[in-house]
């Protein structure tokens, strides 16, 4: 097939790798056009199914129309399958459906699977889907079989309790945000058992799969020579901090709103709640319309920076938050290198880091100017929650995404396959970058006055 070899010659893995991403849109898009997924009566606009393809691929849960009321129990279980598309990754997946039909692991699927989860190498890529694939599934089974058995306390049937566990577990650990109650986790607001399950959930699928494997190495080989890399340190004091600073401020700034009358533990697992799922989980035990304004513009900033690398979801992730800030620490004090847990970032990645944040606030930026103009009823700060929900691929809203307009649809839309692919991935995928160039000169260097 000269064809092929042309143009995989020309293409460069992150080129291939977002065009892999739009054909898993195209063939999510078609499942959920085919007879018996839609109930009896339903009728779904095309743009509305393309929608929904991309919020699932992208696991980020924005959608324009009511689960519950649109899809049959088959088209539920599509939309679950879609998820773990979107959840494991789009070369992910298909390199374990390969090993398990024995196929060969070539040198280009290893280079497209290293770019998929933000590795610099290349070897031990294939060991790392299995790992992946293993831990999502276990993690899902365990919190279906909680949450179905939990749930038999509010449905009168085992059928019903077995479809919301399965679907609200696997939200919940894709980070997928969607929900088959109508009112997200609202029902559930005084139930702290699943609100904490849910929770863990959440955390488990955002903080990074490097993240968990290495947890898995530990508890399985615990020894005085273990050590965590500089990747897990980073990544899990971070989120732990995002989450405690993200929780006591939604809790301050709605003691006086939202939260004045609520009894104190009501009010505290709320702040929580809300908290974990900024990382990418859309689900929310409570009405976040009724937020003040600066309650909203806070949970904006959460999302934004989203979940962590090499994890189910989007924003300018953990890592790179943190790099920022301790960029900001090290320059203030006068120092030239970034020294962390007694290693040094390489200047790449700060580089990266600042190129990623850079991006992100102007895309963020040309597309809250655009929606102010395609969306003449909505508020500025209902327009920067969707925007930030869908780059972070969280998936709360305020309440507009039904109303959008054709325009507004596709803006947020493109978000959204942005934030699954990531920042860089598409960056190089516009600039013909990843290739390895190197500069064969350099010119004199100058300096600039800055500040």
């Amino acid at each position: 097939m000269p064809w092929k070899k042309s143009t995989s010659r020309i293409a460069t893995p992150f080129q291939l790798l977002v065009s892999y991403y739009f054909i898993a849109i195209a063939i999510s898009f078609l499942l959920l056009r085919i007879p018996g997924v839609h109930k009896p009566g339903v009728d779904v606009s095309l743009l509305d199914s393309l929608f929904t393809a991309v919020s699932a691929v992208s696991v980020t849960g924005l959608t324009t129309i009511t689960i519950s009321e649109t899809y049959s129990t088959f088209g539920l279980v599509m939309l679950l399958l879609i998820l773990q598309l979107g959840a494991i990754g789009i070369m992910s997946l298909g390199t374990f459906v390969w090993l398990l039909v024995g196929k060969k692991i070539g040198m280009r699927e290893r280079q497209l699977i290293m770019i998929d989860h933000n590795q610099y190498n290349l070897s031990g890529v294939v060991q790392l889907i299995r790992e992946i694939v293993k831990i999502l599934l276990v993690i899902e089974l365990a919190g279906a079989f909680i949450l179905t058995i939990h749930f038999m306390n509010y449905f009168d049937t085992f059928d019903k309790a077995l479809l919301h566990g399965v679907f609200a577990a696997i939200s919940a650990t894709t980070n997928g945000g969607f929900d088959i109650t109508g009112m997200s986790l609202l029902p559930f607001h005084n139930d702290y058992f699943v609100q904490f399950i849910t929770m863990i959930l959440i955390v488990l699928g955002a903080i990074g799969f490097p993240v968990l494997i290495e947890v898995k190495a530990f508890l399985r080989n615990r020894h005085a020579n273990f050590r965590f890399s500089l990747f897990t340190k980073i990544t899990t004091s971070t989120y732990a901090i995002l989450f405690v600073v993200g929780a006591l401020v939604i809790l301050l700034l709605e003691s006086f709103q939202s939260f004045k009358y609520m009894p104190w533990h009501e009010a505290l697992f709320s702040a929580m709640f809300q908290s974990v799922s900024t990382r990418s989980g859309g689900l929310t035990t409570y009405d976040v319309t009724t937020f003040s304004e600066a309650t909203s513009i806070f949970m904006s900033f959460l999302m934004f920076i989203g979940s962590s690398p090499s994890s189910v979801g989007g924003g300018i992730r953990t890592t790179t938050f943190a790099i920022a800030i301790l960029f900001l620490i090290t320059f203030a004090r006068g120092k030239e290198h970034i020294q962390i847990f007694g290693r040094e970032i390489h200047l790449i990645d700060v580089y990266r880091s600042f190129v990623v944040i850079l991006v992100a606030c102007f895309m963020v930026l040309i597309a809250t100017m655009i929606l102010l103009i395609t969306e003449p009823n909505a508020t500025l700060t209902q327009i920067i929650f969707e925007i930030t929900s869908a780059f972070g691929t969280c998936g709360m809203s305020l309440g507009i995404t039904s109303d959008l307009s054709v325009a507004g649809k596709v803006i947020i839309m493109i978000l959204m396959f942005i934030g699954r692919v990531g920042l860089i991935s598409f960056l190089y995928t516009l600039g013909g970058g990843g290739r390895g160039k190197k500069t064969n000169f350099h010119y004199p260097k100058e300096r600039v006055i800055i500040g």
